[in-house]
């Protein structure tokens, strides 16, 4: 956070100060807005969410260091009085971006968003200050203040912007206009809330390309015909990446390694490097390949990208987290989020990694598929059989069960069950020394608890 006053802050923001001692007293540390992560010397944007007010912990964040506390009405407490808090903070950060001279590279995509940028983030952190985006805070919360840690010594700002709904992406990139877009995929994520079909996806994933100056550079995955069809929403420059001849940052002699990790040769404009991930699945060499392509609109060389890309390691939590239990088992916990393309990566990598051990998947729904759910549900019951996965846990009622009569059908033994609590018990009492559990849903079905639980 650059440095700036309360009284600053408010003429910014058009608001008013309420209980402030001191108008100049200044703001130096980032905002939060969860007031156990409230730093001294930082703002608390006290936000009101169903369960939880903001409001009720101001007097606790300035206790706690907070300069001042962001609110829509007084707290008893030094604070800055807007309309709206969430609006006030993008605003903020929409100022603070402005002020600042690093390049923002955003990212979006159905799937594998998170670890693309996480990758990204490491190629670019050992050649220039780079501030990304902490865990998944992608929305229009979690944006503004990734972009308030920023400092007058950041140069990179990598953002990952993430879309329920059509217009998301354009008010994120009103406040964060990117030098560099990079689109990844275009699947059936929040396909529900964006008009039901991919095309309706991708109009609203393509918002990221739109959003491009001149001068900027739009980062499209060749092989995907959503997200190269965006190509004429922007005058920016064009940077194909895949596994295409044509593209121009592509993927060659893609080989499984021990432990399913990818390695291939890395094949950029300036030249070729080899790349030998540390991440498991096939699936990754995609998302390598989009942060390279960013990458190279930045000026790096094939050997610095691939140095980066070698030494990455996974950042976030709930994406393929591994656990080895000291019986052997192995747990994987890949619960953060659930679609349709995840899932069918998830289960690939987790067949994988297992070789020729007993494997148990223990699977939720995914949610917000539309008229098309329960259909893409048995398809990730069918996928488990083809795949030859020994035990199924098929958790939650509806969808999930459409999943379980498939792999049934198909010879899995499969175990319907109604709740996480449930499947946390009957996981527990079918786990043999050496088997390998891949635990996936939807983030709102908690099935994360039961992997971390099975994890101990």
């Amino acid at each position: 956070m650059i440095p700036m006053t309360l009284a600053e802050i408010a003429r910014v923001l058009d608001a008013r100060l309420d209980a402030v001692p001191d108008p100049e007293a200044l703001v130096t540390m980032p905002a939060a807005v969860d007031s156990r992560e409230v730093v001294p010397g930082g703002l608390f944007a006290a936000t009101a969410g169903a369960r939880v007010d903001g409001h009720d912990y101001a007097a606790k964040a300035v206790a706690d260091g907070a300069v001042a506390v962001l609110a829509a009405r007084p707290v008893g407490v030094p604070a800055i009085v807007v309309a709206d808090v969430q609006s006030a903070l993008g605003v903020l950060a929409g100022h603070v971006l402005a002020r600042l001279g690093c390049t923002v590279i955003a990212l979006t995509g159905s799937v594998g968003k998170t670890t693309t940028k996480d990758l990204l983030a490491q190629i670019l952190e050992p050649h220039a200050p780079t501030i990304s985006t902490d865990r998944s805070f992608n929305n229009e919360l979690g944006l503004p203040l990734t972009v308030l840690r920023a400092d007058a010594g950041t140069r990179y700002l990598v953002l990952e912007m993430g879309a329920g709904r059509k217009g998301d992406l354009t008010y994120l990139t009103g406040i964060a206009p990117p030098r560099v877009s990079l689109v990844l995929n275009v699947g059936a994520a929040h396909v529900s809330r964006m008009g039901g079909g991919l095309a309706d996806v991708a109009e609203a994933k393509g918002e990221l390309v739109a959003a491009l100056p001149p001068d900027g550079y739009a980062v499209l995955n060749a092989d995907d015909p959503y997200v190269a069809g965006m190509a004429g929403r922007t005058e920016a420059k064009i940077v194909w990446y895949g596994t295409s001849p044509d593209a121009g940052v592509r993927a060659e002699g893609v080989r499984m390694g021990e432990g399913a990790t990818p390695a291939f040769d890395l094949v950029t404009p300036s030249g070729r490097a080899r790349v030998e991930l540390g991440l498991i699945g096939e699936h990754q060499v995609a998302n390598a390949l989009g942060a390279a392509a960013a990458a190279v609109t930045l000026g790096l060389s094939a050997g610095e990208i691939a140095a980066g890309l070698n030494a990455a390691g996974r950042r976030s939590s709930g994406r393929f987290e591994i656990t080895e239990r000291p019986d052997g088992v192995t747990v994987i916990n890949d619960a953060y989020n659930a679609n349709p393309e995840s899932m069918r990566a998830g289960l690939r990598a987790f067949r994988a990694l297992a070789g020729g051990r007993r494997t148990i998947a223990v699977l939720g729904a995914m949610g917000q598929q539309a008229d098309a759910s329960r259909d893409r549900h048995a398809q990730v019951g069918r996928l488990a059989a083809e795949l030859g996965i020994e035990v199924l846990i098929a958790v939650g009622e509806g969808d999930p069960q459409a999943m379980a009569r498939e792999a049934a059908d198909a010879g899995v033994v499969v175990h319907p069950v109604e709740g996480v609590a449930e499947a946390s018990r009957l996981a527990a009492e079918l786990i043999r020394p050496g088997d390998v559990v891949f635990v996936k849903a939807s983030s709102e079905y908690g099935l994360g608890v039961c992997a971390r639980e099975l994890a101990t």
